[in-house]
């Protein structure tokens, strides 16, 4: 009776042994079949980072990124953007100055992208990458995360946290093999030279960054703060190899082509004259101005008035900038030229010089005009602003002279 018990006890156990094993192999071959299609339908899909070339407004002389995800499975083909912004809202322009202009990441369809791109004149050039299907699915997943109402707006920075930046961050960080930048140095050129070499044919634009930007845009950059220029990270990519698990490399771009071909345009346009042009038409009327008052010894004071009151205007521009988050626009040395302080005292030197009494605020300006030379050894002034500085320090030392000859104190 035992023995039979056991026979039977025996045969329950290898029938359920044998279930087991069959159901393992079923839901392993579901799994496999799952991860198959999900390979085959990762291979249809292709990732590229999209360079696009300099534009003739200011806020697109220097390029633009964007990101290609195409799945020819499914039948998407779409420009991941982060580059886009409106005009339209509110206090725009003092926002953008102040540093707390906000982005929006967007996504529209590649063909779209193409033609807005190849209206205004501007080529497209796509670099394909070599991603694995890991990489693929989880760049994708971070997109879509990115896209989500909550998660598509950034607040926007020139140098740090812009278009380009965004999208490189997005594919080197959900990336599982090291991404290595041939060639890269320990050091590269400020953000103020980056910047030179992308506006140098719009002299205006180029004075407009530089009054703006502080002490801290002259600093060396490193590797990965050089790229936020779309075009150096394009060249960066074309340089990059990455590290497969079994020690060797291979290019990051699988292919490169010109998906938008537009001839560049010469610039033209704009105001004539460069600023260094400008600045030596001002210290011209400087010196004709303390020419005839030297020799009719009269004083010309509704020329010192306009003078402070354009120095002031500018002043009152950089003197702002000292409070936007823009972090290169802090410590801005031109601040000892163009300052705010003239406006203050322009009625009150007006109104001395009319009395003809002599007043302090040229002394006060001589001083601060040569700090305004003395920080030239740290940072890189806007074009002409030596001349500017020289203008206005002939004419503050002239009425020095003038008042202490002419005038009672």
């Amino acid at each position: 009776m035992n023995y039979f018990c056991s026979v039977k006890l025996v045969r329950h156990i290898i029938m359920l042994s044998a279930l087991c094993l069959i159901s393992l192999n079923v839901s392993g071959m579901r799994a496999v079949d799952h991860v198959s299609r999900d390979s085959i339908g990762l291979d249809s899909v292709k990732i590229s980072l999209l360079t696009c070339s300099p534009g003739s407004e200011v806020y697109s002389l220097y390029g633009h990124t964007a990101i290609r995800y195409t799945d020819y499975h499914k039948g998407i083909d779409v420009a991941v953007n982060y580059g886009i912004f409106s005009f339209g809202k509110p206090f725009f322009i003092l926002r953008f100055i102040f540093g707390v202009t906000d982005y929006e990441m967007g996504m529209v369809p590649f063909d779209y992208f193409c033609m807005e791109y190849g209206k205004e004149g501007r080529s497209v050039y796509q670099q394909e990458l070599a991603l694995t299907p890991a990489e693929k699915m989880v760049i994708r997943d971070a997109i879509e995360v990115n896209y989500l109402p909550q998660n598509r707006t950034y607040r926007y920075n020139y140098f740090y946290d812009n278009c380009t930046t965004r999208a490189r961050d997005i594919l080197l960080d959900h990336m599982d093999r090291p991404v290595s930048f041939r060639g890269a140095k320990s050091r590269y050129p400020s953000y103020r030279e980056l910047i030179h070499e992308y506006n140098k044919e719009y002299p205006w634009a180029r004075f407009g960054n530089d009054i703006l930007l502080g002490a801290k845009a002259d600093r060396p950059t490193s590797l990965s703060e050089h790229q936020f220029l779309p075009f150096l990270l394009k060249e960066d990519f074309d340089r990059a190899v990455v590290g497969n698990p079994d020690g060797t490399e291979v290019p990051l771009v699988v292919s490169s082509s010109c998906v938008v071909d537009c001839p560049s345009e010469a610039s033209g346009g704009g105001f004539p004259l460069r600023p260094s042009a400008c600045a030596w038409g001002v210290f011209a009327i400087v010196v004709v101005f303390v020419s005839v008052e030297a020799l009719t010894k009269r004083k010309l004071w509704a020329f010192d008035t306009v003078l402070m009151v354009l120095d002031g205007c500018l002043g009152l521009v950089v003197f702002m900038m000292f409070f936007s988050e823009h972090p290169a626009t802090s410590t801005n040395l031109q601040i000892f030229l163009l300052n705010p302080l003239p406006l203050f005292f322009a009625y009150r030197v007006a109104r001395n010089a009319v009395g003809k009494r002599a007043d302090k605020f040229w002394e006060w300006s001589v001083v601060s005009i040569l700090l305004f030379f003395a920080g030239g050894f740290f940072q890189q002034y806007a074009e002409g602003m030596y001349v500017l500085a020289l203008s206005l320090l002939a004419r503050s030392v002239w009425n020095i002279i003038y008042q202490k000859k002419y005038l009672s104190a």
